[in-house]
């Protein structure tokens, strides 16, 4: 028992620190080019504009990925612009990859009500219908091949999107997630990250246990992933060769590793037992779980490039 309750602790407190996840300085999206642009998209839903960087081969008849940013996700910015080579990695792919701009604790759902803070969340509804009809309108998507990835709370909104909307994705990508989400300590700690970022949780699913929770969770609904391409990743929070988090470096940061190491550790606990849970129901997911790894942007650059090659790609066909 004594084991469990500092689990969830840990569980808690490290969730409620994932407001360190993503924090990066929000820049001005950069000059437009004809692989790489930044549009602004109309969501009736929400009823305001959200932009949008797309990286596109031109042409029609093209597949999709969709790649969600962190908690701190800036309203003129993307994490994975700002922290990792995503641009250059998918230059000359034979993909669309749409990257909206902000959704800061949101967790990329649509929330039962509006907030004071955070103000009308409808995010579902644009990314499985109205950025998607943007995207086949004017960079020739043909709604058919898609993918959805994500990192740490955008990995578990990635598992809840394709859980959701099976039909519409054929590869989902977490990297650093936390997909049990109704499960306590989890639940609790999802709840904590929204509360940090300013916003209610009850306006966004309802009164845990009850609620939106349980229909949010993607271990629950695991089954509805048969079939498609699923890859997850975590680490456990050892130190790793990054000299930030290597204590035996000159370079460490304590504060830094104090914050980004129970991230992880808890994302690790989360994922496994997600894991288990898609093996259960006859999903065979590709997994990268291993002892080094940190809650920061230089794993997740590396798990985006080794889930493209083995999951994502393949399930696009490209």
């Amino acid at each position: 028992m004594r084991a469990k309750s500092a689990w969830r602790k840990i569980v808690a407190g490290s969730l409620a620190l994932v407001a360190g996840v993503a924090v990066s300085v929000a820049a001005a999206p950069g000059t437009a080019s004809a692989a790489s642009q930044t549009v602004r998209v109309y969501s009736a839903a929400m009823d305001k504009t959200i932009p949008v960087k797309v990286i596109s081969p031109g042409g029609n008849n093209n597949a999709t990925l969709y790649l969600l940013d962190g908690l701190r996700a800036p309203n003129n910015n993307s994490g994975w612009l700002i922290e990792t080579d995503v641009e250059r990695f998918f230059a000359g792919k034979n993909v669309n990859v749409a990257i909206p701009f902000g959704g800061g604790g949101s967790f990329y759902t649509d929330w039962q009500q509006d907030d004071p803070t955070l103000g009308r969340q409808k995010w579902e509804t644009f990314l499985t219908r109205e950025l998607p009809a943007y995207m086949k309108d004017n960079f020739g998507s043909d709604n058919r091949r898609n993918a959805i990835a994500g990192l740490s709370m955008s990995g578990t909104s990635a598992l809840n999107l394709a859980s959701k909307h099976p039909d519409f994705y054929q590869g989902v990508a977490s990297y650093s997630g936390y997909p049990t989400v109704s499960s306590p300590g989890f639940a609790q700690g999802i709840a904590a990250s929204v509360i940090e970022m300013g916003g209610n949780p009850v306006n966004m699913w309802g009164v845990w246990p009850g609620g939106a929770w349980i229909e949010n969770d993607p271990s629950l609904h695991a089954g509805n992933l048969r079939g498609k391409r699923v890859y997850v990743s975590s680490g456990t929070g050892s130190p790793s060769t990054n000299p930030a988090f290597n204590p035996a470096s000159s370079a460490f940061d304590p504060v830094k590793f104090s914050q980004m190491v129970p991230l992880e550790t808890a994302a690790s606990i989360s994922s496994q037992l997600y894991i288990t849970s898609l093996q259960a129901a006859g999903v065979n997911p590709q997994t990268h779980i291993t002892p080094e790894g940190v809650h920061w942007w230089s794993y997740w650059q590396d798990r985006l490039k080794e889930s493209w090659y083995g999951t994502l790609a393949p399930s696009l066909g490209v």
